[in-house]
């Protein structure tokens, strides 16, 4: 008690708090833990690290908002999932921010998006077998069925992207899709596209796949860039000249 005190009437240096989030990072490198794994108690990581409550309590909060470490109260804490949901949340709120000026940050956003899965078209076909393919037709159809109603077709989109990168086994290549996408679907609707654009979009996701079972990485590349191709053109023209744009 006298110590919490003590700590409370003493001002916290954000210098300190910082060493003390990058040593309990190295703690859980160092010692090889894994997600799910038990951290230290609160007492534990005071003696090995050679910090104050008020800096530990600091730390972790830090960490349990990058999904670094989960603390499950009346339990302990443990290595988190070390999602991309920070990520997420900022480019989120930076898009948001973004589609009130220029677009620019969801045209870098979709962009990214694209070079990643044209990089890996490669290591896709050669993963690509007639099962994923039978599962992402039905997934392509509803798109089309969707597009000739003139309704969206967001959660099979989703679906579809995470399905085609799945045979991977990359975890950071999933979460980054799921996070571009997740941020993408989120700020895209601001936007107002076509019915044109959807029925395209419906069609590309077809022929990534027909290229995909021929093995045709030519083909499967420019599939993926006609896919991208109607909303980058768009956000191309929402976004002002450099002289137009307010200064920051």
């Amino acid at each position: 008690m006298t110590e919490d005190l003590i700590e409370s009437m003493t001002p916290r240096s954000p210098l300190r708090s910082h060493a003390v989030t990058e040593q309990i990072k190295s703690l859980i490198l160092r010692n090889g833990l894994a997600p799910g794994d038990p951290l230290p108690t609160e007492t534990e990581l005071c003696a090995e690290l050679g910090a104050s409550r008020s800096s530990v309590r600091e730390a972790i909060k830090r960490l349990g908002a990058l999904d670094i470490v989960e603390v499950r109260h009346g339990h302990g804490t443990y290595v988190g999932r070390l999602s991309l949901n920070a990520l997420v949340e900022s480019l989120t709120f930076r898009g948001r921010l973004s589609s009130r000026d220029d677009f620019a940050t969801l045209s870098e956003l979709v962009s990214v998006r694209k070079v990643l899965e044209q990089g890996l078209g490669d290591a896709v076909i050669r993963a690509y077998n007639d099962e994923q393919h039978r599962a992402l037709g039905r997934l392509v159809t509803r798109m089309e069925e969707a597009a000739e109603r003139g309704e969206s077709f967001v959660e099979e989109d989703r679906a579809f992207h995470l399905m085609l990168l799945k045979p991977l086994h990359n975890q950071l290549v999933t979460q980054l899709t799921g996070a571009f996408w997740d941020v993408q679907a989120i700020v895209a609707p601001l936007l107002l596209t076509t019915d044109e654009d959807a029925r395209e979009t419906a069609a590309a996701h077809r022929a990534i796949i027909d290229a995909a079972h021929r093995r045709d990485l030519p083909g499967f590349v420019a599939a993926v860039a006609d896919h991208y191709a109607p909303l980058l053109t768009h956000l191309e023209r929402m976004v002002p000249p450099e002289d137009a744009r307010p200064a920051v």
